[in-house]
């Protein structure tokens, strides 16, 4: 199975994160809300997942539990 870049989801999370502080700054922003609709479903693909609550908890749990690293053959 796949597994998305660890530094691609940790800045995605970020960047939600942020947008997310923006959205509730200007609710009534129609540019506000796109970027921030924008970064959830970016998340949403990412993760493999379709809610944007499903793709935060698998993003964070991604970036705390550590995979086995693979040995070279």
């Amino acid at each position: 199975m796949l597994l998305p870049d660890r530094n691609t989801v940790e800045r995605l999370l970020r960047h939600y994160r942020a947008q997310e502080l923006a959205l509730l700054a200007g609710p009534c922003d129609l540019t506000v809300r796109r970027r921030f609709e924008d970064t959830a479903y970016t998340l949403c693909v990412l993760m493999g997942v379709r809610s944007t609550p499903e793709a935060l908890r698998a993003a964070e749990h991604y970036l705390t539990v550590r995979t086995p690293s693979t040995t070279p053959l």
